[in-house]
């Protein structure tokens, strides 16, 4: 580690990256295998990534768009392991509260950054660590899970540190609670390290990351939140062929079919619309009754009802 230590948390929105500390044992030398789909993306994120929250309207697009010729495999990163981290703009956790309400801003996506005034966290991994668990039991449920986790944290303030936070979120994405208890206390711990120890080989240095590969190898990366365009370059730069499923919205509400709960930043950019735009049309379907909305001083998460 360097002497002055970056914190985690102090993420640039400049760059979109949440960055770890310099580690010497990056060696960048991972390989990617693909299995299923001509793209696999290797994705480096973590429960409480602010810049990861700030691409869910990207990922999310690009799932409709190219999900039949992409696989991505979630790794978790460990973003916070603990509070020995010591930088000018961030020592403690009441210094992150200001911080995550300027990426807010900066993303237009729903954060209270008041959480680390009123039930701070002491580290990500216990999240990271339960989310290898959720992945035991369905790859599909763990992604429920974490957007879950993600919304208790970003707009309910709470604590997802704590056991009974984290068991709250993985029954409301369908998973054995029992199961995954066991499976936290177990063999997710080893997980997540194999998590670690592939981040370094691959030359992980902060979050969001996403590594592009195909059959041959061939690598692309992503680093921070970038514009849309980015990621979907990357994927026709590895594959050509691909051609893009434009979603057609039968409805106002055909999206939440998908995505049970969007933001106004990603009802817009998966539909091409401004942010104004989709604001005013999610506000009319809540006024009619036909969308739940949970508010926040920095912005509104909207449900199907």
């Amino acid at each position: 580690m360097n002497e002055n230590k970056i914190n985690p948390l102090l993420c640039d929105p400049e760059t979109g990256t949440c960055e770890m500390p310099v580690d010497e044992k990056l060696n960048k030398n991972g390989t990617i295998t693909t299995e299923n789909k001509p793209v696999k993306i290797v994705y480096y994120t973590d429960p409480i990534c602010s810049s990861c929250w700030g691409i869910e309207p990207q990922l999310r697009k690009l799932k409709l768009e190219y999900g039949h010729y992409i696989e991505i495999d979630y790794r978790m990163g460990g973003l916070l392991p603990d509070w020995s981290y010591n930088s000018g703009e961030i020592s403690k956790p009441a210094d992150v509260a200001h911080h995550w309400d300027e990426a807010s801003l900066h993303y237009e996506m729903p954060i209270d950054g008041n959480v680390w005034l009123e039930d701070p966290l002491d580290s990500s991994y216990p999240s990271c660590i339960a989310m290898k668990a959720a992945q035991i039991q369905s790859k599909e449920k763990a992604i429920k899970f974490m957007r879950i986790l993600r919304e208790k944290l970003y707009l309910e303030k709470r604590n997802i540190a704590k056991w009974e936070n984290i068991a709250q979120a993985a029954e409301l994405a369908g998973l054995d609670l029992n199961k995954l208890k066991t499976d936290y206390d177990g063999k997710a711990k080893i997980l997540f390290q194999d998590d670690l120890t592939y981040g370094r080989t691959l030359g992980v240095r902060g979050f969001p990351t996403l590594f592009f590969s195909d059959a041959n190898n061939n690598q692309l990366t992503v680093y921070g939140s970038k514009p849309y365009a980015s990621y979907e370059n990357a994927i026709l730069a590895l594959y050509p062929d691909a051609k893009k499923k434009i979603f057609i919205a039968a409805n106002s509400l055909a999206l939440f079919e998908i995505y049970p709960t969007l933001a106004p930043k990603e009802y817009a950019v998966i539909l091409d619309k401004s942010y104004s735009e989709a604001t005013t049309i999610l506000e009319s379907l809540y006024e009619k009754g036909e969308l739940n909305k949970k508010s926040i001083r920095n912005g509104s998460l909207y449900s199907r009802k």
